[in-house]
């Protein structure tokens, strides 16, 4: 062999592997090629908790392209998911799929980013963007606008859904309303003794309630709970969650004022 005269070092190349675009391409043929699930409790507690991406379809359209982070792996993320698509107006939760993957080359890559743009962008994904993968906003961000396109406003909770909650007996508000915000699958959040503090507002703990009615839905209960409490309390539906304050307010953008005291 003889030396070239290219410029180049004698017995030297480079060579550059585009890691993230061979990723992209290998995984969306693995995701082609796999068959959805419907989204359901069960079918989330048989996923590894793992990290990866994921997609989920309303029927065979792509809605939301998800990844998991350090704080919830695909179960966990997968079955709030599926609670957030329980007990909502114009979405039926079985029209609802999933595709997951675990991805062990995963925390250089942005493949969230890279599998949405590769759909077409944001505004081509229609939960991406909207809210969905939210959790809950906190009190100050009660009286924030819910933006048209949101999918709280698209498809805002419903609190008239039959509940499974067998309350027989007598008990606290407290502990009523605690059994209440476990059975909703979505959030439920009522005043406690300070900002920071776990434990019930005292009226909540001093009050006790007789057995409520058998017939049972969040709008039935909660308006039980609040007939028996000292004046002052406040039971709200926003779009995509309830409150329970000792307050009196009008001001909260699509609010549905359940009941007062």
């Amino acid at each position: 062999m003889s030396e070239g005269s290219t410029g180049a070092v004698p017995g030297y190349a480079a060579y550059e592997f585009d890691l993230p675009a061979a990723l992209l391409e290998g995984l969306l043929e693995k995701l082609a090629a796999m068959l959805p699930a419907r989204l359901s409790w069960s079918a989330a507690s048989a996923i590894p908790d793992e990290q990866g991406v994921y997609q989920l379809f309303l029927d065979e359209t792509l809605v939301y392209i998800g990844k998991t982070d350090s704080e919830a792996g695909l179960r966990r993320r997968l079955a709030r998911h599926a609670g957030k698509i329980e007990h909502r107006k114009g979405l039926d939760p079985t029209r609802v799929w999933f595709k997951a993957m675990r991805i062990f080359v995963f925390t250089a890559v942005d493949l969230e980013s890279a599998l949405i743009k590769r759909a077409g962008g944001v505004s081509k994904v229609a939960w991406s963007g909207s809210g969905f993968g939210s959790n809950d906003p906190g009190r100050e961000r009660d009286t924030s606008t819910v933006k048209d396109d949101h999918f709280d406003a698209l498809h805002p909770i419903d609190i008239d859904r039959p509940i499974d909650l067998p309350l027989t007996t007598s008990a606290p508000a407290a502990s009523v309303l605690t059994s209440l915000k476990d059975a909703l699958p979505y959030t439920f959040r009522f005043q406690t003794r300070s900002a920071k503090s776990k434990t019930a507002h005292a009226d909540l703990l001093d009050t006790i309630l007789p057995a409520p009615p058998p017939a049972a839905t969040a709008r039935t209960l909660i308006t039980h709970v609040v007939g028996h409490l000292p004046p002052g309390w406040q039971a709200t539906a926003l779009p995509g969650y309830v409150i329970l304050y000792k307050e009196r307010r009008d001001d909260y953008p699509r609010a549905d004022i359940i009941a007062r005291s």
